[in-house]
């Protein structure tokens, strides 16, 4: 991608150099596992060890309250950097707030996400988020949550280098925003809470719309002259590297997918990305 280091977004929030407290209350992740790109496969490779199916944990309410933590935070420690990571923060904070000045003239009435970068583990107002989860939206408070070292695991283990893919990943995490400011959130839920058979499909649905409306900053990216020759096949090959059915290497039943297969991924970002219109991302009224 071409773009300029320079001033880091004023929605940027950096715990790396803190320690989430932990208290005898517990944490319940409500909405941090749906979101996840990473917490997924976790949950499918424990389902078939245990012969339960722990993927129902993705279609929870993120309206129900989350019990905090009790105790004291422990203080924040000093965060050791590297000249590669601060770039990785330097771009990221340029790819969020290009992504939101877009949405901020697609969608009237669009209010800012916030991101957060963390290491390992950080509270949220879904429950504790990991860094095992991958990168993942909360509603609760309206916080985009990364772990840097995500976008390593995205190259070595999903083969899906470039920084146009890394930049796919956050543009599908402000989709869920975008889903969150819309309601189109808070309908899905409701409609699993009404009908527990759909919730695994209305997942799926949620979440290829977002991967659409991550194609539509690709859109306009591209019409501004950000993006190079591959960033697109990156974009395209991060999609597919995700995608249920590749993640989970056929032992999963489709009926129990919750992001979709790696063609339907494929499919909804390109759909975002050569149309750049957001009636063209209804994925829930798509046969």
């Amino acid at each position: 991608m071409k773009w300029t280091p320079g001033s880091r977004s004023t929605n940027l929030e950096d715990r790396r150099g803190e320690t989430p407290a932990y208290g005898g209350g517990g944490f319940r992740l409500g909405r941090a596992a749906p979101l996840g790109l990473g917490g997924v496969v976790i949950l499918f490779v424990l389902s078939l060890l245990t012969g339960t199916d722990l993927t129902s944990m993705l279609g929870s309410d993120p309206g129900t309250s989350v019990p905090g933590p009790s105790g004291s935070p422990v203080p924040p420690g000093p965060a050791s950097t590297t000249p590669e990571e601060e770039r990785l923060v330097d771009f990221v904070s340029f790819v969020f707030d290009d992504a939101q000045a877009t949405w901020a003239q697609a969608l009237p009435g669009y209010r800012p996400a916030t991101i957060v970068l963390f290491r390992e583990a950080t509270n949220t107002a879904c429950g504790l988020g990991q860094s095992a989860t991958g990168p993942f939206y909360c509603p609760g408070d309206q916080k985009v949550y990364v772990d840097l070292a995500f976008y390593d695991e995205l190259r070595r283990r999903f083969g899906a280098p470039g920084d146009f893919a890394q930049a796919y990943v956050l543009a599908h995490e402000i989709g869920h925003h975008v889903q969150a400011l819309t309601g189109t959130e808070r309908e899905v839920r409701r409609a699993q809470q009404s009908r527990p058979d759909q919730a695994n499909p209305l997942s799926v649905r949620m979440e290829l719309q977002a991967d659409c409306y991550a194609g539509i900053w690709g859109h306009s990216a591209a019409q501004r002259g950000k993006l190079d020759t591959d960033d697109v096949e990156e974009g395209l090959a991060a999609a597919a590297a995700i995608g249920d059915d590749r993640l989970t290497k056929g032992r999963v039943a489709p009926d129990r997918f919750t992001h979709g297969t790696s063609a339907q991924r494929v499919e909804w970002f390109r759909r975002g990305l050569e149309s750049g219109r957001i009636d063209a991302c209804d994925t829930f009224n798509a046969r």
